[in-house]
């Protein structure tokens, strides 16, 4: 079975828009995918929508959200979710407006720095999707203070970057506990990422957690195996 469980679209950080995605992905002779944008599922009822062109084609329902612990971040996936749950829909409608709020304070730091983004353009390049540190990197980009997406990061707002601002989070068993609660499956996202995975991971099936992803874009095949 040809599948990709971990995609993202214009709902988030995504490329495509979730109609578009969902033909890429048919076109490509994929079986299966899940949507899973961060901290939206606004991008899950088009994908549905979409996939009745394409009986072969089975689209999961799902959400992708960042949780805080002591040392970075931790990414957790929810799968088969009851992406209506009003609940969940308002805890995410919370996570994107912090997402707006860090985006401010980076802007602000940048500033400080001599680098001059403007919010508009940044709220013009997420469009209707949630605002992450891409849009700010493509801002970025294009005034050109940087030649890529990634020397963005490395140079201002990665993790250790002078204009990096932290966001409200949840933790990884909050977040566990809320993909539970809808009825979803709890995985964790590109687990080679994580320090201390080995102590978390016990945590983690304690209140819910029913996998890690080994599959990842930038994992290579020692990765994988690993």
């Amino acid at each position: 079975m040809k599948a990709d469980l971990h995609l993202h679209t214009t709902a988030s950080d995504g490329r495509y828009s979730p109609e578009e995605l969902v033909g890429k992905a048919a076109g490509l002779g994929l079986e299966v995918i899940a949507i899973t944008d961060h901290d939206s599922v606004n991008g899950v009822a088009p994908a549905l929508k979409a996939a009745q062109s394409f009986p072969s084609l089975k689209v999961i329902p799902g959400v992708e959200i960042g949780t805080d612990v002591p040392d970075g971040e931790v990414h957790v996936l929810g799968y088969f979710i009851n992406y209506v749950d009003a609940g969940l829909v308002d805890k995410l409608v919370e996570l994107r407006d912090s997402r707006k709020i860090r985006a401010r304070k980076m802007i602000a730091k940048l500033a400080n720095l001599g680098v001059s983004v403007e919010w508009e353009r940044v709220q013009e390049i997420a469009g209707s999707g949630s605002v992450g540190r891409p849009h700010v990197a493509q801002a970025i980009m294009e005034k050109g203070y940087v030649q890529s997406l990634k020397e963005a990061f490395i140079k201002y707002i990665g993790r250790d970057g002078p204009a990096y601002a932290e966001r409200e989070k949840m933790t990884p068993q909050q977040v566990v506990e809320l993909v539970v609660k809808v009825g979803g499956l709890a995985v964790l996202a590109h687990p080679a990422d994580i320090e201390d995975l080995e102590d978390l991971i016990p945590r983690l099936q304690r209140v819910g957690l029913a996998g890690i992803e080994v599959y990842y874009n930038a994992y290579g095949k020692s990765t994988v195996q690993h």
